[in-house]
């Protein structure tokens, strides 16, 4: 599926990225910056839920999201260090270990987890939308783009699993005053 949706982008890219390139803005910057360092701060984070679950659909979900964040982080890094933009540090990978050694009160339940990664992808969505409104640059805008749809697109895959498993929080509903009880 991402393929489609590469392909698409690189074709916008070549019909809309004809302007010179001025350098980024100070806004432009300090999107990448922090959305860099959403990233580098989820990855570790990932890694440590595969070594507390042993559940097969949520180990291929975490596997699924800890890859999108790589491959978003390593676009990301090339641009921001062609563009001269400083990369935040990173949190070190967490080694594979043994998700049955784990104390229960010390791990994530899988439903946490599941929920970590949806407030995550939520948040990385919301982020990307804000630096397609402040990206002047037509290729900054179109990087954010890419990055929101094939966050969309796997946040899509969680709620469905979420919904399927119970994991899904839904708030209250809402009932307007005065409506006839239902």
């Amino acid at each position: 599926m991402q393929n489609i949706f590469e392909t698409a982008f690189d074709y916008l890219k070549t019909t809309f990225d004809t302007e010179p390139k001025a350098r980024p803005h100070i806004g432009e910057a300090m999107g990448c910056w922090l959305y860099f360092t959403a990233l580098a701060e989820e990855v570790p984070v990932l890694e440590a839920s595969l070594n507390t679950t042993t559940d097969d659909e949520l180990i291929n979900l975490l596997n699924k999201s800890k890859n999108l964040g790589e491959h978003q982080m390593n676009l990301l890094k090339g641009f921001m260090i062609n563009e001269g933009i400083p990369l935040s540090q990173a949190s070190e990978s967490k080694p594979k270990s043994d998700p049955n050694s784990v104390p229960l009160g010390a791990k994530m339940t899988d439903e946490e987890i599941a929920n970590f990664i949806s407030v995550k992808i939520a948040t990385n969505i919301v982020m990307c939308a804000t630096n397609i409104s402040q990206s002047i640059r037509s290729d900054i805008g179109l990087m954010w783009a890419r990055f929101q749809v094939e966050k969309m697109i796997f946040g899509l895959e969680l709620k469905t699993a979420m919904r399927k498993r119970g994991w899904i929080k839904v708030p209250p509903y809402y009932y307007t005053p005065g409506a006839p009880n239902n």
